[in-house]
């Protein structure tokens, strides 16, 4: 059997919700799923609220690494393909995320060494904070988009009139919302914000 940890606690939770939605999570039931009781998580987690911050923290720590190699831009594109990944496939925490602030040790240290580059790169403070957290609602945004949290009810294709919406109609005929579609829209906003956060560094745009 594997030793009961913080860790073990928090991989449990995160399968939990993929399965039930936040919503669905409770100590009894997390518990249950670890084959102990709701008490004995207490030694681990303080409460449920640690909890979600541990999820948020388990899915944003995942997402980022900085290779030491690589520029600001490279960490920047890097880390919202790996947060969309991750949140693809935990559709169960994007609401957490997108609403809970970083609050963790482990969650904290990505985001300073995110600023570090950032700042080493010639961003002022605000600025590099701005920088992560514009690039981490995007991509927690664009998955909102494209995914349906555990339980809800997937969204129905409109039926659209040729004659009236002719655009939109054609670009539901062409594919509009399959998972090309998100990946191609994606990709193109991710480039359009990492090349307009390049003339904010160098200055050719104010900062605001």
């Amino acid at each position: 059997m594997t030793k009961m940890s913080r860790e073990r606690v928090l991989d449990a939770a995160l399968e939990l919700v993929d399965q039930v939605g936040v919503g669905g999570l409770s100590m009894r039931k997390l518990g249950a799923a670890l084959g102990v009781e709701a008490m004995t998580l207490y030694y681990y987690v303080p409460n449920k609220d640690a909890v979600l911050d541990g999820l948020v923290e388990r899915v944003m720590t995942r997402a980022f690494a900085i290779d030491p190699r690589a520029g600001w831009q490279h960490l920047l594109r890097d880390f919202a393909v790996s947060l969309r990944r991750e949140l693809l496939r935990h559709p169960g925490v994007l609401h957490l995320v997108a609403t809970r602030p970083v609050t963790t040790p482990d969650a904290m240290r990505m985001l300073e060494a995110g600023v570090t580059v950032l700042r080493e790169a010639g961003f002022g403070l605000r600025e590099a904070f701005h920088v992560m957290n514009t690039v981490a609602m995007f991509t927690t945004g664009h998955c909102l988009a494209e995914v349906d949290p555990p339980g809800g009810t997937p969204p129905r294709v409109p039926e659209v009139a040729p004659e009236e919406f002719p655009n939109i109609a054609e670009a539901i005929q062409a594919g509009l919302g399959t998972p090309e579609d998100h990946q191609a829209r994606f990709d193109l906003a991710l480039d359009t914000l990492v090349e307009g956060f390049a003339l904010v560094a160098r200055r050719e745009i104010p900062a605001g």
